[in-house]
């Protein structure tokens, strides 16, 4: 089931990204990670900028998060994550739906070039790479 989160979410959100990140790690460049991933102030400084999570919730557990932030005139994807022994299942497609079914003028996200299964995931469901610049 998909549903916004709000503050009680804090930790399930925290856990999430720190649980699902762990593949980053030996991927991305070494001075980028960091134990945890996120520190928990790193993500409530997000969220008090503007990151607003949705979630994915299954046996009334939420098991995948994704975070948007306006930024200018664009709406910018800040965090897709979706518990290890939950990824491959359509969560994140079911997530990023989400956010594509009526989407803003422009709406872009950011991840590691390293991170090729998170690049052809965005590029299976339509989205382009722009040049580094």
């Amino acid at each position: 089931m998909l549903r916004p989160c709000g503050p009680e979410d804090f930790a399930a959100i925290h856990a999430i990204i720190n649980d699902a990140a762990a593949i980053y790690r030996g991927r991305i460049p070494e001075d980028c990670w960091h134990e945890p991933y996120m520190p928990p102030e790193a993500l409530q400084r997000d969220i008090s900028e503007g990151v607003t999570f949705w979630g994915w919730e299954a046996a009334g557990a939420l098991i995948g998060v994704m975070g948007y932030q306006r930024v200018a005139d664009a709406f910018l994807i800040r965090h897709a994550y979706v518990l290890p022994a939950h990824q491959s299942k359509g969560i994140g497609h079911r997530l990023l739906t989400h956010f594509t079914a009526a989407p803003p003028p422009r709406l872009m996200v950011g991840t590691w070039r390293a991170a090729s299964w998170a690049i052809a995931f965005y590029e299976r469901h339509g989205f382009v790479r722009v040049p580094t610049e």
